[in-house]
């Protein structure tokens, strides 16, 4: 076994590769202790969370048809408290470096937006090396390297895709203009509900060195779909997909987790604001766009 270890450490510094070190058992009394004392931590705020998800569920039961009439109100509470939570699971990744609960919890913070991609780095090396280099930590590390490629003030990565005529489409034949990239399907819900928004920030910024350019998230055999969709939401810009759901190459490329999702970009490609919606995009582009 210590020979098998002094290879491994030789092969490092040679090499200047981290062989992963293997998960510890996630039902070891160790690690089923660590998440005891997290989940002791976070009761009094998964409590609050519990209670305004019941509050509001309850209140929609007792109505005769769903409706969004206190949503914004409750959507604005849940995501207080979820920053709440965030907060109390970083004060116990800083007292327990050790623990690979810990790391859990570190990706839990980190979701699939994050927004303070730095700060998460900073508590990414406070952890124990050995969980740096375990399969998970060197994988947390990778997810937030690509998180930073494409955080605010970073330069967009480039990319082409195909449009609905399966046309090339580059990124680079946008600069100079302000871009929205903006990620949705037709199969998506929240994703048309938030399309008239963007219809009417298109409307009244297109002549002012703004364009949009949309990346479906549509599946194999969906195109007439898609097409349906951006001519029903009236999309009138230009629209790029490889149909491959969620393996599409470049929500892959800007790690794009959920949707709606969008990310504007200045004149000259660099990331200025990120997942703009409802009243956010036409506040953002105000103070951009003159």
């Amino acid at each position: 076994m210590k020979l098998k270890m002094n290879i491994t450490l030789l092969a490092c510094m040679l090499t200047g590769v981290v062989f992963a070190q293997q998960d510890p058992d996630l039902e070891s009394p160790a690690v089923l202790k660590q998440k005891k004392e997290l989940d002791a931590a976070l009761a009094v705020v998964q409590q609050k969370l519990a209670m305004s998800e019941k509050t509001y569920r309850d209140a929609q039961t007792k109505k005769l048809k769903y409706d969004t009439i206190g949503l914004g109100a409750w959507r604005a509470e849940m995501a207080m408290l979820k920053a709440e939570k965030k907060k109390e699971q970083a004060v116990f990744i800083q007292k327990h470096p050790d623990y690979f609960m810990s790391l859990v919890a570190l990706n839990e913070v980190i979701g699939p937006l994050p927004t303070d991609v730095p700060s998460l780095q900073k508590l990414f090396k406070q952890l124990d090396k050995s969980l740096q280099q375990t399969a998970t930590g060197i994988k947390t590390k990778a997810n937030l390297d690509k998180f930073d490629a494409v955080s605010i003030g970073r330069i967009a990565p480039l990319f082409s895709s195909t449009d609905t005529a399966g046309m090339t489409v580059n990124l680079a034949d946008y600069r100079g203009k302000y871009l929205l990239i903006d990620f949705w399907a037709s199969w998506c819900g929240p994703c048309r509900e938030e399309n008239p928004i963007v219809v009417k920030a298109y409307q009244k910024y297109k002549d002012k060195k703004f364009e949009i350019l949309s990346v479906s998230l549509d599946q194999a055999g969906k195109h007439d779909a898609w097409v349906k969709a951006i001519h029903d939401d009236q999309l009138t810009w230009q629209h790029v997909s490889d149909l491959k759901y969620w393996d599409n190459a470049v929500a892959k490329l800007y790690m794009v987790r959920s949707i709606p999702q969008n990310f504007l970009l200045d004149p000259k490609g660099r990331i200025i604001a990120a997942n703009l919606r409802g009243h956010e995009l036409d506040q953002k582009l105000a103070e951009f766009i003159h």
